[in-house]
């Protein structure tokens, strides 16, 4: 192992213990640890590691950085409006307790996330539980986690729900709508309906205790629709978007949009609340209202992440593991795929748990497409799609494992924590592990019946 790589490893695992160990440090530990990579790496301090500023810069995210600041200021006066309280008067209305309003909004959460960010959903809807439990006067913390897990897990359904699917699609060659049927096999989005089916049971049998009724004497009165306006055409705009592929997973010669595309959209109708505000209040008072209300806890987190994963790719850590799962392709018998099959899939979720599933997917999807045809030689046909969406599976699921394995938990926990609850690994770990092992384990084993 070289210098550089056993460096970064270990500078990687005291970073991630470190943020584990005390959450309340964990944006100064993450952009403590970016601070020493680039420090590093611009110095020369090993030949063959080399990290620049701006290297570090071009890492960083700023197209889910501007969605969370869009969208924390658009979700601001949504809240300021009331229409939370209104929502929640409905959604207590109709739920008849405390656990089938979890169940709901779980639900209503991967919906809404399968076809717009993660990060996105949760800021949106986590507001609306947040004021249903304000209501019922009990702790938020398991039904945001559930919100946020359901919405990481659905982003993995269809073409437009997340970045890696994004991915695999330009390596696969998948449009659209092989994504529900491909080569004649059912596709992803049945694969993780059928988990989040499985994930759900878990979530009832976890929330079987709490039957507490629900009720609501008096609904809220909301003046002001325009905010909740904007909130909608934001998700609308973010959905229709999603039909224009990036860069990256564009044919040749064919229309793409910038990468910050959803970004700019939820920071411009957040201007367009702010402004409308500003103008109707007569004052500016509104503005440094809703900068207050932007979380700086979980930008700082993310991009201080950002930047490290960066690191550890430059080091050739996923390389590395990359390399290591190539030597599995065995004697190409039926047992050597299963096998490597399962590699994928469950070494997938443990990395997904603690660096990001971006590089890490691009990464392996040349990987993947390697041990499909060594294996296919050893006389059992192997569909490259197997490997494919079972990289899928564990990678997108396995963020769920930890608080700070995907970008949606960790907006999640920052909005419990602007309300005054600091979640533990421990908490949130209890409701993540079950909630992963049964949707990729559903999955998992459908794939494998499915393609082989």
């Amino acid at each position: 192992m070289r210098p550089e790589t056993i460096f970064a490893l270990v500078l990687f695992l005291i970073t991630y213990v470190l943020m584990f160990a005390v959450q309340k440090i964990r944006p100064y530990v993450a952009l403590a640890s970016a601070a020493v990579f680039v420090i590093v790496g611009s110095t020369g301090l090993f030949p063959g590691f080399r990290y620049t500023f701006g290297e570090a810069l071009s890492e960083i995210d700023w197209n889910v950085l501007l969605m969370i600041v869009g969208t924390m200021g658009t979700v601001w006066l949504f809240i300021e409006s009331g229409m939370p309280k209104l929502l929640s008067d409905i959604l207590i209305g109709k739920a008849k307790n405390v656990l089938w309003m979890t169940v709901v909004m779980s639900l209503f959460a991967g919906i809404v996330s399968a076809f717009v960010d993660n990060v996105a959903t949760v800021l949106m809807i986590a507001p609306v539980a947040l004021a249903v439990c304000k209501k019922l006067k009990i702790s938020p913390v398991p039904t945001i986690i559930c919100i946020a897990v359901s919405s990481n897990l659905q982003g993995a359904a269809t073409l437009v729900g997340d970045t890696t699917s994004i991915l695999l699609a330009k390596a696969a060659e998948l449009d659209f709508m092989d994504f529900f049927v491909v080569d004649g096999r059912l596709g992803m989005f049945f694969v993780t309906e059928a988990g989040a089916l499985a994930a759900t049971l878990i979530i009832v049998f976890m929330f079987r205790k709490e039957k507490a009724p629900i009720t609501v004497s008096e609904r809220c009165t909301v003046e002001d629709r325009f905010p909740t306006w904007m909130l909608v055409l934001t998700v609308l705009c973010l959905i229709a978007v999603s039909f224009i592929p990036y860069k990256d997973a564009a044919a040749e010669g064919r229309f793409y949009k910038p990468d910050i595309t959803n970004g700019l959209i939820c920071v411009f109708f957040f201007l367009v609340g702010l402004v409308r505000r500003c103008l109707k209040e007569k004052s500016t008072k509104s503005v440094p209202a809703a900068l207050a209300e932007m979380d700086l806890y979980t930008l700082g987190l993310l991009v201080g992440l950002f930047i490290v994963i960066g690191g550890i790719e430059r080091a050739g850590i996923i390389r590395m593991i990359g390399e290591a799962l190539a030597h599995l392709s065995g004697d190409g018998s039926r047992g050597s795929v299963f096998l490597v099959y399962s590699v994928i899939v469950w070494a997938s979720v443990l990395l997904s748990a603690f660096i990001d599933n971006i590089p890490y997917t691009a990464t392996m999807l040349p990987v993947v497409a390697i041990l499909a045809q060594q294996l296919s030689s050893g006389g059992v046909t192997v569909p490259v799609n197997l490997l494919y969406f079972g990289l899928l599976v564990g990678a997108t699921l396995g963020g769920n494992l930890t608080p700070i394995g995907a970008s949606a938990n960790i907006a999640g926990l920052g909005i419990l924590r602007k309300e005054g609850y600091e979640v533990s690994t421990g908490t949130f770990m209890k409701y993540g592990i079950p909630f992963t092992l049964a949707a990729v384990t559903v999955g998992y084993l459908l794939l494998w019946v499915i393609w082989m």
